[in-house]
């Protein structure tokens, strides 16, 4: 049975006690929250790794995208960027490999996760055949199911993608056409065959494997807009209210399920897009590509779609996908993967923040009580890159007194401590007959602080 299914019949999983107690949450509502498909727990039943939870009342997850391409195939390096996505604190990582050598490359990356898993089947289905011209249907479950066997806790499947979708996208005359790579697939598979979408026909099969293995579907956003100028229009409606309808289908036959969402889409509509896929797709867990703000961030895009993360993650999203700087512009290396996963972090915590998520204020207020007390080693262990705030602080020729180069002894904080103490006897100064009691703000105080 799938956590989804167990949670209908009223059964509190060994998984669904462990993400209550990482989350600080009620298991028994978890449980409720899994049953209703507004929470998932996305873990293949051949995947051995410590559960993570998704969505409504959770922590904001982050996934990291690695793979290898047909131009640059070169799997250690992948399992280092696996290494670096996990240490800096991704929950998530997608494998979307589509070089050559796809199953040992995916069990090996599966062998090594140990946070959610996630692919997009097509990509292999595809290379395999060598064109998407030459894919049939049968081609794309065997693939699908070789995942699900191999351990992937959620795959990637477009099946909103039609035909009426498709063609209302070519009508309304896009800036940027279809971004997606398994969109475009699935676009050029409906137009070489003239039928439907095969993920949407035989929508059943894909549940009856996903419900086998205990595999989440991820509802992708084939037709997500790639320009700011593309966003919200009519073909991402129309895929989005079919993705609606299937979510619904999932939730009967006890499959989980998780939306993918936009894409390029202006600060002033981001709210309005989660609103909008929580509303039709009945709640279900939302896990957003960015949000990039803007188009014109290149070699910045981590932060553009950190901007966007932080309203989105604000507004009810579950999931930010991160970007790295190298986006739009080639494969990232392990450095960009180490960049994207903490300017996507800060913007899921800053997400948090807004939505309550418990423990996120009290890591701030902790860290606020660090910085009024002057204590490095307490704000490097609270920040989500200690090793960079520690290599920061180190740079400073101060760095091991309680003072920065920004303020020196007009450090606010350190005369709102003397303020706060002004009157206070203190033992600071050494005297003949050892330490000689000084007041706190005396001019002697003054010299020995300055000393």
């Amino acid at each position: 049975m799938t956590q989804m299914d167990q949670a209908k019949r009223g059964t509190i999983t060994e998984e669904m006690r462990y993400v209550a107690a990482v989350e600080g949450l009620d298991p028994e509502e978890l449980r409720r929250r899994i049953a209703a498909g507004t929470a998932i727990i996305p873990k293949n039943v051949h995947h051995d790794f410590n559960p993570i939870g998704v969505g409504l009342g959770l922590s904001t997850k982050v996934n990291a995208n690695i793979g290898t391409s047909g131009h640059h195939q070169q799997l250690h390096e992948e399992l280092e960027k696996l290494r670096m996505a996990v240490q800096c604190g991704a929950e998530m990582v997608m494998d979307l490999s589509t070089g050559d050598g796809l199953d040992m490359v995916r069990k090996e990356i599966v062998r090594r996760c140990p946070v959610i898993l996630g692919t997009v089947p097509i990509y292999q289905a595809v290379a395999d055949r060598g064109s998407v011209f030459d894919m049939s249907a049968d081609d794309l479950f065997g693939v699908i199911e070789q995942h699900a066997r191999d351990g992937v806790d959620f795959v990637t499947v477009h099946c909103g993608v039609t035909r009426e979708a498709v063609r209302r996208l070519d009508a309304d005359g896009r800036i940027a056409g279809i971004v997606s790579r398994g969109g475009s697939m699935l676009a050029s598979y409906i137009a070489r065959t003239g039928q439907e979408n095969p993920l949407l026909t035989q929508y059943d099969r894909l549940l009856d494997i996903a419900f086998e293995h205990d595999m989440t579907l991820s509802l992708g956003d084939g037709l997500r807009p790639g320009a700011t100028a593309d966003a919200t229009d009519a073909a991402q409606i129309m895929e989005l209210m079919t993705l609606g309808e299937l979510t619904r289908r999932a939730h009967v036959k006890g499959v989980q399920v998780m939306i993918e969402g936009p894409g390029h889409v202006p600060i002033d509509q981001i709210t309005a897009n989660v609103l909008l896929q929580k509303r039709v797709c009945h709640g279900a867990p939302f896990y957003v590509l960015g949000p990039l703000t803007s188009d014109i961030g290149a070699g910045y895009d981590h932060i553009t779609g950190a901007i966007g993360g932080a309203v989105a993650s604000a507004a009810g999203a579950d999931v930010l996908c991160y970007l790295t700087p190298a986006e739009h512009l080639r494969l990232p290396t392990v450095q960009d993967v180490r960049d994207g996963v903490i300017a996507t972090k800060i913007a899921a915590h800053s997400g948090d923040l807004a939505k309550g998520v418990h423990g996120a204020h009290a890591r701030d207020d902790q860290m606020s009580v660090y910085r009024k007390k002057l204590d490095w080693e307490g704000q490097y262990r609270l920040s989500l890159d200690p090793e960079k705030a520690r290599e920061i602080r180190m740079m400073s020729e101060d760095y091991d007194k309680a003072v920065c180069t920004m303020c020196g002894t007009l450090c606010s904080m350190a005369l709102e401590n003397t303020r706060s103490k002004v009157g206070e006897v203190l033992t600071v100064e050494p005297g003949e007959d050892g330490h000689r009691p000084v007041r706190v703000g005396s001019p002697e105080y003054r010299r020995s602080v300055q000393a």
